[in-house]
């Protein structure tokens, strides 16, 4: 399959861009980035457009591109159960990490406490899944290492917000991020953390949380 006519709508703080770039880093293929400049809140981002053909949804977005580019640094195993077990593991990624991260920068009290044990008890059993593997995929970078990474430009964030060091609860996870942090692939796909948090401060400004 060719890779000349892709592009992606994206805003660059969003987590689930960073993950269609990376993708798309890893497997080395060029493309169009369009940044919006602000928040599409009516919008879905990110848009993977390959060949004029649209596809939503980033988790979709990254198998597409998985599938599309098979032979360069798969992402998926292709033994049936080993796939499986790493779409439980994005899917729980999915439900849990954004929505419990977003709570912790943008609550207060007891609110944010609760948000936060959730927060660490969901990385907990991350890093039980990675065990003592390089990477989720084992010993290459995966499906869900792809997944997964893009929150760790957010850590900062919710640390500063929540005044707690997700290294001293989750060393072992920590450690699996800056090892796929000296992936160009994954460095050059996410934003500095200090960035984001610059962005997080002045949301909290708008909604007056500070």
């Amino acid at each position: 399959m060719g890779d000349e006519n892709v592009v992606l709508l994206d805003f660059w703080p969003s987590p689930f861009g960073m993950r269609v770039r990376t993708a798309l880093a890893v497997k080395g293929i060029k493309y169009d980035d369009l940044l919006l400049k602000m928040n599409p809140i009516h919008k879905k981002i990110p848009v993977l457009i390959h060949n004029g053909k649209p596809v939503c949804e980033s988790l979709i977005q990254v198998q597409y591109i998985d599938e599309i580019w098979p032979h360069k640094s798969p992402l998926l195993r292709t033994d049936p159960y080993q796939r499986a077990i790493a779409k439980f593991w994005a899917d729980f990624v999915e439900k849990k990490i954004y929505d419990l991260g977003k709570k912790v920068w943008t609550t207060k009290g007891e609110e944010q406490e609760a948000a936060k044990k959730e927060f660490i008890e969901c990385l907990k059993l991350l890093e039980g899944e990675l065990g003592n593997k390089d990477y989720f995929g084992g010993e290459n970078l995966g499906y869900v290492d792809v997944v997964l990474v893009p929150f760790y430009s957010w850590f900062y964030a919710y640390e500063k917000c929540g005044n707690f060091s997700i290294e001293t609860e989750c060393p072992k996870l920590i450690a699996w991020a800056k090892r796929c942090m000296e992936k160009d692939s994954v460095s050059k796909s996410l934003p500095d953390q200090q960035k984001i948090y610059g962005f997080v401060l002045h949301l909290r400004k708008v909604v007056g949380l500070e």
